[in-house]
């Protein structure tokens, strides 16, 4: 899945601010962008910097803050819903803010749990909503918002100024030239210029042992000097890159993306194809190939069951019947022989006329005559009953019983088997 990490340049301030035009240029956006590409999300493929409409195009998208332009708080993270979380967090932070809270953009770093001591991020919030509706507007979806460094295991990383705040602390276009250090742990995150005292002294009081060095290759020679032995060389792409793939995401709040529709749809299958989620791919896709595995399973044993049962079957119906050779439909193969054995043996049956006769003699109402005739024909019998009703109704209900049904009309009782099954006595 490709990336396209967007770096938003940091914005100018102090010197630079008080200079004619300086407030505005503080929050202007750069008519050009750094971005590095990568086609697999892990190695560049590509960088440069173009115009907003004129960013490569990827799967995702993650803009990079700059160090400089960020603060982090130690917070105990308030417990408040998750409609109020933004005012708990200003509130908590209110003596450590150096500007008017709803000017600022506030995020919860990553890891940070309710009711624990967390870390909360903070920058100017109309320059990074100007920042993201710029990329925005140009066709690009803004997945994440991610900084540059945050508090966590030590990290030392060496870089020129232009890529992490030239223009703080007053810097000049002069001061461009020396390299800067930035310095990331649980403490916090710490930027200055080597050319000042500050990050010397704060290089003097560590141990240096305990922290992963790592420098761009315009700042190797003083990183290794200051250190005192060699460190990593990490190019700014390779940077940005390991910066994208931060847990945190400072996308919240009233800058959260905004999930509807067919984006939401999009940006769910770019989570699920993405490379933390392919444990997941891993076990959805074995999941279903158990699955489908046990069914098949399952319909085999039942299809064998059911065929041993069906052979059971006719195995009973060859043994009570030797007559029948194939079995194709039982109950009528076994009601033909049956038929066939009663008539070879001079029984009567339940469609026989004999058999008919002592069911209606059985079922003959109370205090009804003889039958005027009778008339077998086709398996029914027809009498000559010109019974009123009551006495119709009771020889109907007497001979259902029996297996048979009778149709009463003008003056005649006709007698057959009730849907022509046996189900009457001989």
């Amino acid at each position: 899945m490709s990336l396209l990490v967007v770096l938003l340049p940091p914005a100018e301030r102090l010197a630079a601010q008080h200079a004619p035009g300086g407030a505005e240029a503080a929050g202007r956006l750069p008519p050009e962008w750094p971005f590095v590409l990568s086609a697999d999300g892990r190695s560049p493929s590509s960088q440069g910097q173009a115009a907003a409409a004129l960013l490569p195009r990827a799967d995702r998208t993650v803009l990079v803050l700059a160090e400089a332009d960020l603060s982090w708080h130690p917070v105990d993270v308030p417990k408040a819903p998750a409609a109020r979380l933004r005012a708990a967090l200003a509130g908590v932070l209110e003596e450590a803010l150096l500007d008017d809270e709803s000017k600022l953009h506030l995020a919860l770093g990553s890891g940070s749990v309710a009711g624990k001591p967390g870390w909360v991020a903070v920058t100017d919030r109309q320059r990074l909503a100007a920042a993201l509706q710029a990329l925005e507007q140009s066709g690009r979806t803004v997945d994440r918002v991610v900084p540059a460094s945050e508090p966590g295991p030590w990290r030392g990383h060496f870089h020129a100024g232009s890529h992490a705040g030239a223009h703080a602390e007053g810097a000049t276009v002069a001061d461009d030239e020396h390299p800067w250090l930035t310095l990331a742990g649980p403490a916090g995150v710490f930027t200055a210029r080597l050319s000042g005292g500050l990050a010397r002294a704060r290089l003097a009081a560590m141990d240096a042992s305990t922290v992963r060095w790592t420098a761009a290759p315009a700042a190797a020679l003083a990183a290794e000097h200051l250190v005192g032995g060699q460190v990593q060389l990490q190019s700014d792409a390779a940077r940005a890159l390991e910066a994208a793939q931060s847990a945190c995401n400072l996308r919240q709040f009233d800058l959260a993306v905004r999930h509807r529709g067919s984006r939401a749809v999009v940006d769910g299958l770019r989570q699920l194809l993405s490379a933390p989620w392919r444990p997941v791919r891993i076990a959805l896709v074995s999941l279903l190939l158990v699955q489908l595995v046990g069914l098949n399973a399952y319909a085999w044993t039942q299809r064998q069951a059911l065929s041993a049962k069906r052979e059971a079957m006719d195995q009973l119906v060859r043994s009570a019947h030797p007559g029948v050779k194939v079995v194709l439909t039982a109950p009528l193969q076994m009601q033909r022989e049956t038929d066939r054995l009663r008539a070879a043996s001079g029984r009567p049956g339940p469609g026989d006329l004999e058999s008919m006769l002592a069911a209606a003699a059985a079922a003959w109402p109370d205090g009804a005559g003889p039958a005027g005739s009778l008339r077998f024909e086709g398996g029914s019998l027809t009498l000559a009953a010109g019974w009123p009703e009551p006495l119709a109704q009771q020889f109907r209900e007497r001979i259902r019983p029996l297996g048979y049904s009778v149709e009463l009309a003008d003056g005649r009782a006709v007698v057959s088997r009730a849907g022509g099954a046996h189900q009457g006595r001989p």
